[in-house]
């Protein structure tokens, strides 16, 4: 049974996502203080965190920003206020998804079931011997997840690693924005395709030398993204 923590300090709202996670098969707990859901996000073993921005103590910016420290597990935010600099700033901390207040139960399992199901495809054992894709100093190990620049390893979140081997493993061939959203997040009607952008940008501050100027990931302009061998 997959495991989730809600970080949530309106209580009522978290007894509710609670419900309807739980109807669906989930085992959920729930932290209602920034520092409580930090403590127990790092020390416990979930498979989805769903944070609410703005909570008392730490907040979800800085519970994402320290969860990605030490594990690429999805994560969903939540937040009433509907910013695009908050929803860019929590893509860019490393979050998997973000979520508008007010949203309709079904809406939040129909997310974290997409986000676990495809987590679990990458993530599966059954890999006998490591798939490696090497370009001029890049090095993607597909099986261990881990990405090489020049033999130093950079952190790559869940997303942005699927992103980058999906370009790589497709190279020379240009992807509109909504043909790597529906790829790589597999929720076509539920997600905001401005979430290609805010990755492709994370991405290239992690493999390239010089970003103005990409040797991998090149911009099509009025189309969309093309990775370079």
């Amino acid at each position: 049974m997959s495991r989730i923590l809600i970080v949530e300090d309106e209580e009522s709202i978290a007894e509710l996502e609670k419900d309807y996670l739980e109807l669906s098969g989930f085992e959920v707990e729930i932290a209602t203080s920034g520092d409580t859901g930090l403590e127990m996000a790092l020390k416990g073993d979930y498979d989805i965190f769903i944070l609410d921005l703005m909570l008392p103590g730490v907040d979800g910016f800085e519970i994402c920003k320290q969860i990605r420290k030490e594990k690429d597990t999805p994560v969903l935010m939540v937040s009433a206020r509907k910013d695009d600099i908050d929803k860019i700033r929590g893509l860019g901390l490393g979050a998997d998804d973000y979520i508008t207040k007010p949203f309709s139960p079904s809406e939040l399992v129909a997310r974290v079931k997409a986000h676990l199901s495809r987590y679990k495809r990458l993530v599966g054992k059954d890999v006998q011997k490591n798939e490696v894709i090497e370009i001029r100093g890049l090095k993607i190990d597909r099986t261990a997840r881990r990405v090489f620049v020049d033999g130093v390893e950079k952190n790559f979140t869940t997303k942005e690693f699927d992103l980058l081997t999906f370009l790589a493993s497709n190279p020379n061939r240009v992807f509109t924005k909504e043909e790597l959203f529906s790829n790589i997040w597999d929720m076509e009607s539920l997600g905001d395709i401005a979430t290609v952008t805010v990755h492709i940008k994370k991405i290239r501050e992690k493999i390239e030398l010089d970003t103005s100027k990409p040797q991998y990931i090149e911009t099509i302009w009025g189309v969309g993204y093309r990775f370079k061998i």
